[in-house]
């Protein structure tokens, strides 16, 4: 049972960061508005989850005293038995959402997500299925109503992807992706495949969250090398005669950033600008967290891009997230969206453990 007391205590913030939102001070300063907004938010959302959970508890409390009082209609009685039967089921449920709630939350789970998908072994299979996960990709995202914006692309003869960079545009794009960067193995018969054999290839994918005026990150222009080149690909007259592609390089990481899907070189250099701002933060993020020995490898925060995390047979119509054992024969509706499913399990087990990490609980708690 979770301590009231302590969930007061916490609660006790709501009214200094609903004055903090009136402070000129903090109005006047963008990062400091929009940090006391998520902990306001945060905090509401606990105040109405928390009073869900207390009453549960009290109307548990409440049934259990009329089955035991021996004077109660028999029929009240049993109705008292049915609603504990009831609250007994929700309660586990709303505990959960409570101990989330105390979880401090990542800033960037809210941001837009830049995404990258690269064919691996596998030749033209491999990029074939790399358009795959950009369609499976794309199709939940219109189901999200989010947008997709494709800052660079490597198409090949048969329909596929060598690569292609992409930023999903949602509140929350960030919190539902950052689970896909690793390996994706697809095991298929592609369609050149004539003995009816199958077949084994991989993508790679990386997700990070994109850069924003809040990471206050600067970058010298010193520390730049920008590379000017024609566009290659579909786009009409022009497009291989106008040098509007950018290449972007960040000399001190050697971390590059193209684009050449606009027409215009200014938008061009602005997107691959957000990317290699975006991969900088990104190897940041990722060494601070080694530099202080972070203990929980979460599913996102390992690093190590080329670990495997996941295997689509189409033949069995099966998909297996390897890092949760997580198998569902469903591969059909899977690859044109339908992720709710699997990333919600995903979203459920770094809770697990964050929550055994940072408050102590474990799931069986």
């Amino acid at each position: 049972m979770i301590d009231k007391k302590h969930i007061e205590k916490v609660l006790s913030k709501i009214q200094t960061a609903e004055n903090a939102l009136s402070d000129p001070a903090v109005l006047g300063n963008a990062k400091l508005y929009r940090k006391n907004v998520r902990e306001h938010s945060s905090l509401k959302k606990l105040e109405g989850i928390s009073h869900e959970y207390f009453r549960l508890l009290n109307a548990l409390e409440e049934n259990r005293e009329m089955i035991d009082d021996s004077d109660m209609d028999p029929e009240l009685v049993e109705m008292a038995r049915e609603e504990i039967s009831s609250i007994k089921e929700r309660i586990p449920v709303v505990e959960r959402s409570v101990l989330a709630g105390l979880l401090p939350p990542d800033p960037v789970d809210a941001r837009n997500a830049v995404v990258e998908i690269r064919a691996g072994t596998g030749g033209d299979e491999a990029a074939l299925f790399a358009a795959v996960l950009f369609r499976m990709y794309s199709r939940f995202c219109d189901e999200k109503g989010w947008k997709i914006s494709v800052i660079d692309s490597n198409e090949t003869g048969l329909g596929g992807y060598k690569e292609i960079i992409f930023t999903v545009i949602g509140d929350g794009a960030y919190k539902a992706f950052k689970f896909e960067s690793g390996g994706h193995r697809v095991q298929r018969i592609p369609e050149t495949e004539t003995q009816g054999r199958i077949h084994t290839s991989a993508a790679t994918v990386i997700v990070f969250p994109e850069a924003d005026e809040e990471d206050e990150l600067h970058i010298p222009e010193s520390d730049l090398r920008i590379d000017l080149f024609c566009s290659s690909g579909n786009g009409g007259q022009g497009v291989n005669t106008t040098y509007s592609a950018v290449r972007i390089t960040h000399l001190p990481t050697n971390l590059v950033a193209q684009c050449q899907d606009e027409r215009s070189q200014h938008r061009n250099k602005e997107k691959a600008m957000s990317v290699l701002s975006a991969r900088i933060l990104d190897k940041q993020r990722m060494e601070e967290q080694a530099r202080i020995g972070k203990t929980r490898m979460d599913l996102r925060g390992s690093g190590d891009r080329s670990q495997r995390i996941r295997t689509y047979n189409f033949p069995q119509n099966r998909m297996t997230d390897h890092r949760v054992n997580l198998t569902l024969y469903s591969l059909d509706r899977i690859v044109e969206g339908a992720l709710d499913n699997l990333l919600d399990a995903l979203q459920s087990h770094d809770m697990d453990q964050r929550l055994e990490a940072e408050l102590g609980v474990t799931k069986d708690d």
